[in-house]
């Protein structure tokens, strides 16, 4: 099973974009996506693997927040 967690794009500098999950920013890898900043992305192994918009985005990163509140109970 793989997982892919969804962020933000903050900046792009040809094929790496600095990404926000919700607070943490990642340089990752957007060889296979062109991506500019504001889009909603998905993430996998440090690999930006498509893109989503903002609605999708926000329900899986509610989704995220949700399942991670109730591991921490």
């Amino acid at each position: 099973m793989c997982l892919g967690i969804p962020g933000r794009v903050i900046e792009v500098k040809g094929r790496r974009a600095l990404v926000d999950f919700n607070g943490i920013r990642r340089e990752v890898d957007a060889t296979l996506e062109e991506v500019s900043p504001g889009d909603y992305v998905i993430v996998h192994v440090g690999m930006i693997i498509s893109k989503v918009n903002e609605e999708e985005a926000k329900d899986m990163i509610k989704t995220w927040q949700e399942l991670l509140e109730s591991l921490g109970d």
